[in-house]
């Protein structure tokens, strides 16, 4: 599941009992990245209410496809797989999100789409190189200065997220194996494999 010692679901109590039944009322099961996270249940609780002030006032597809240009940057098959399957949940085929995924240059986006995406990738890989005929180029394309700046927030808030998983070895759920098709699977898991069975109690 992770390199670390996690706390476990027997009597889990307190911040981490919470976490744990939210999980379980919202997925069926406990998300490895919880477990991680439940050794700072503040720290979540902070990434919790940065992330949903990031989301609040944009483009819910917008911010799906920079999280998944960040995750791909990044390595994280956590995040590429969890976002992943929110685009094709909610917006595409599993066709289309696979060659998202793959290049999305080729994916039939428009213009102002994969624009979006090659910035958030620009951002990821090295902000310092971003200049002002980038920022130029997404107001070319309609962007405002405000959703400009939402999508700095998301892929440098996914940064975050994704490389605390991956430095702490967080394998991504086991579920994603029945979840998503093979193909897309396959596209999505650009760095940690997918755990191959459900993540057994710990004990702390």
């Amino acid at each position: 599941m992770s390199y670390l010692q996690t706390p476990a679901e027997t009597n889990a109590a307190d911040q981490t009992g919470r976490l744990y039944d939210a999980d379980r009322a919202a997925l069926g099961y406990v998300a490895n990245y919880t477990r991680v996270f439940a050794l700072q249940p503040a720290v979540y609780a902070a990434w919790q209410q940065l992330n949903t002030a990031i989301k609040a006032d944009m483009d819910m597809r917008r911010y799906e496809l920079v999280t998944l240009a960040a995750a791909r940057r990044l390595r994280s098959s956590y995040c590429a797989l969890a976002h992943g399957k929110a685009l094709r949940d909610r917006f595409y085929d599993a066709e289309t999100v696979e060659v998202i995924a793959t290049d999305h240059h080729d994916a039939g986006l428009d213009s102002a789409d994969v624009a979006v995406i090659d910035f958030a990738e620009r951002v990821v890989t090295d902000a310092t190189a971003i200049t002002a005929d980038d920022v130029a180029e997404l107001r070319h394309h309609g962007l405002s200065d405000t959703e400009i700046f939402q999508v700095v927030l998301t892929a440098a808030a996914r940064c975050f997220f994704s490389t605390v998983l991956d430095a702490v070895g967080t394998e991504p759920d086991a579920q994603y194996r029945a979840s998503i098709e093979p193909g897309l699977q396959l596209a999505l898991t650009f760095g940690r494999p997918i755990a191959t069975a459900d993540t057994p109690d710990e004990t702390p």
